[in-house]
């Protein structure tokens, strides 16, 4: 098969691999329909992350399951299904306790990398679920990270309520994933900070109210006149750096929700000293998917629209060209980069037809 394999920074190659094949039982080997190039993928690329090379690079995947494991009971051959970007049990006491996403076992959505022609998808009763044949792949295929991270990590443990002001720092693809997502609760407004004037268009065509350039206004006191001089009910972080963390506990209104969900790579200062008196609550997490269902639902009804998250698409033997498209997104104006499979229908008729025969 063709997988995407990274060989050192900036060393991304399209080559041909082995076919990935059954090793446990609640394992299944997916046909891929679609992947995509995540913010975290170019970490590695980047030489940010140090990794074993050469590495099997993706995580996000949509495709047709040709073949399953002994004790796979849920998922079955010819099904169309959507991964998580990872793979957990959902048996063992961590999963129970509602937190898959710190599975005692858990284990990387697709170890062969789902930037390829197949996968190999452990505990995959508890780690895809099937898609209805009306739906295309791309309506679905951000529901393997963006969507449910936003949903779960910045809009539920944010506690956004009808009526609430939401200010999301960062327009990226998870900024705007928790504008759609946000807008799910009726809040009052949705203000999106970010120092990009095009990528601050970009959150307005997706629903944001109010944006702000905070490299060029002063956020805080803009946030303040919005808000009456309290602040926001929900400060959602969606870039991963100390100043923008520390920039959603100065726009958070007291006795409100400060959500983190950009990683982090260094050590952020957290005011205690500052924020006690306010009542500020705080939020990190991983996504665990436990809401990808409902957002599947949604989806399906035509209530929720991902979309307009892809910019650009490119074949499977062309990762090289999309990692360089993917990593200049400021030039570019990239949200997210689709890789289309080569082996895989993408029209639901023909997906249809494939899984019958």
């Amino acid at each position: 098969m063709r997988g995407t394999v990274l060989y050192g920074p900036r060393d991304v190659r399209s080559e041909k691999r082995p076919d990935p094949t059954i090793v446990e039982p609640t394992d299944a080997i997916i046909r891929l329909a679609a992947t995509c190039v995540c913010g975290s993928d170019l970490w590695p690329y980047r030489g940010i992350d140090q990794v074993a090379e050469p590495m099997p690079m993706g995580h996000e995947y949509v495709g047709i399951v040709e073949e399953v494991g002994s004790e796979v009971r849920q998922i079955k051959p010819g099904q169309f299904v959507v991964g998580s970007f990872f793979a957990s049990d959902n048996t063992c006491e961590i999963c129970r306790s509602g937190y898959q996403s710190s599975c005692v076992h858990r284990q990387p959505g697709a170890p062969t990398g789902a930037q390829a022609e197949y996968a190999r998808i452990p505990f995959v009763d508890t780690s895809a679920y099937k898609v209805p044949e009306s739906l295309t792949d791309e309506q679905v295929l951000f529901l393997a990270d963006i969507l449910p991270t936003s949903f779960e990590v910045g809009v539920l443990n944010g506690r956004v309520k009808p009526g609430d002001v939401v200010a999301i720092v960062g327009a990226g693809p998870i900024g705007l994933a928790a504008v759609l997502t946000a807008k799910l609760f009726t809040p009052a407004k949705i203000v999106v900070l970010d120092v990009a004037d095009k990528r601050l268009e970009l959150a307005k065509s997706f629903g944001a109210d109010v944006t702000i350039n905070n490299g060029t206004e002063d956020a805080v006191a803009r946030i303040m006149e919005l808000t009456g001089g309290l602040g926001a009910d929900v400060a959602i972080e969606a870039v991963g750096v100390p100043a923008t963390f520390e920039l959603c506990t100065e726009l958070v209104r007291p006795g409100g929700t400060v959500a983190n969900v950009g990683v982090h790579g260094h050590p952020v200062t957290l005011h205690l000293e500052k924020l006690w008196i306010r009542g500020v609550t705080m939020t990190t997490g991983l996504v665990d998917t436990f809401s990808t269902p409902t957002l599947l639902k949604l989806i399906a009804q035509g209530r929720l629209d991902g979309t307009p998250f892809t910019t650009h698409r490119f074949k499977l033997s062309e990762a090289m060209d999309a990692y360089d498209v993917f990593g200049a997104a400021a030039e570019t104006n990239a949200l997210k980069v689709v890789l289309e499979g080569e082996k895989a229908p993408l029209k639901p008729k023909e997906r249809l037809a494939a899984a019958v025969a």
